[in-house]
């Protein structure tokens, strides 16, 4: 059997969208649910069934670990892993990270090519 690898990407930034799509999907083999908020990854996310969730922290309205809570309260979701992108340092502890299923952070500007492969790594792949 194939192993799964859906990603919901919560990305506020188009370039940042445009490049992360193009490396996880043409060189990571990934499929890639992209959303441009967090309302909007609340509202596709149970349909899409994501094997790795990765959030902005820094969003207009519902910021990266509001978004992750919500998600949180959907069923099937509660389990899975979640990787935070930022450029700037976070105001979470790992206390509450860890608590909410958080499994790693990687900072922007981030390097495409080696994307795929850090995200692999937190799906254990």
């Amino acid at each position: 059997m194939p192993v799964s690898k859906r990603l919901l990407h919560v990305e506020d930034d188009e370039d940042i969208q445009m490049i992360a799509r193009l490396v996880l999907v043409d060189l990571g083999g990934f499929e890639v649910l992209q959303c441009a908020s967090g309302a909007e990854a609340v509202d596709k996310a149970a349909a899409f069934g994501p094997d790795l969730l990765l959030l902005d922290f820094m969003m207009p309205g519902m910021n990266g670990m509001a978004t992750l809570k919500a998600l949180r309260g959907i069923p099937g979701l509660g389990g899975v892993p979640a990787v935070f992108m930022t450029a700037k340092t976070l105001a979470v502890s790992d206390e509450d990270m860890a608590a909410n299923g958080v499994v790693g952070v990687i900072g922007k500007p981030f390097d495409p090519v080696s994307l795929p492969a850090e995200i692999s790594r937190y799906l254990g792949l």
